[in-house]
């Protein structure tokens, strides 16, 4: 029987360490986690942000997941087997709602569109499967992005330059995307009027898997002059998110 080779199995133990913090921490904290002595402790951590695995904020002394990490959770998002999970539900919720639904994963500062149903006589909408939108825009991307920690959310967007104009309106700088984030996680739900095509919007409820890590969202789009019974929309997203969250390992 092999045994586990403590290198790994220490990186792994700082990885998921760290997906459960909110926000960056003190490499002694990640020593303590880990059961690791500190002076090796530095020497992974940089062994790991030279891989992009984590992000060292030298102003703050403190280390938090980076961008790779994600990457790995978002390649089993965008894996067949969360669509396959995803797709009976994704067509109860347009049945639930009469609306058109898709599911969506973050890809770097884009959101990653994986899997679409189309609600019979609706418009098609820009949200096919492959299409790249800029996730500070959509709610797809702001639902996901309300789940990361602000250190990550910090090391997707570090300046202006990062941020997408698409229609001229939506965040463009961080603070003013941290406010959208804020609002999203005291809603329960993110939204978007707009903000991608005119005359539609969209609201989206994130998928999350073990230690509450963000892998996908939820979302359905509607006609804005059109009458929709938002509050029954957003309870069915938010249902449609949850069932798949505890399918994954999350919830």
């Amino acid at each position: 029987m092999s045994r586990p080779v403590p290198a790994a199995t220490s990186t792994l133990r700082v990885l998921r360490f760290l997906a459960t913090q909110p926000g960056p921490v003190p490499a002694s904290r990640i020593a303590d986690a880990a059961g690791l002595p500190h002076s090796s402790t530095y020497a992974m951590l940089r062994a790991m942000r030279a891989e992009g695995f984590v992000t060292h904020f030298p102003e703050d002394r403190r280390w938090g997941l980076g961008i790779a990490a994600f990457e790995i959770g978002a390649g089993y998002a965008r894996s067949q087997s969360l669509q396959r999970l995803a797709r009976v539900r994704l067509a109860r919720l347009v049945d639930a709602v009469g609306q058109s639904a898709h599911l969506a994963v973050l890809h770097g500062r884009e959101v990653l569109y994986v899997l679409e149903e189309r609600a019979p006589g609706r418009p098609p909408l820009v949200t096919d499967v492959g299409v790249r939108l800029p996730a500070q825009l959509t709610a797809s991307g702001r639902a996901i992005l309300a789940a990361l920690p602000a250190s990550q959310v910090r090391a997707l967007f570090p300046d202006r330059d990062a941020f997408v104009d698409r229609r001229g309106t939506g965040p463009q700088t961080l603070p003013e995307l941290r406010r959208v984030l804020t609002d999203t996680r005291q809603r329960g739900f993110a939204t978007e009027d707009g903000e991608i095509t005119r005359g539609f919007a969209s609201v989206a409820a994130a998928l999350t898997a073990h230690g509450g890590q963000p892998v996908a969202s939820v979302a359905v789009t509607y006609e804005s002059d059109h009458d929709v019974d938002l509050d029954r929309v957003v309870r069915q997203v938010q249902s449609t998110a949850l069932e798949l969250s505890h399918r994954i390992g999350g919830g």
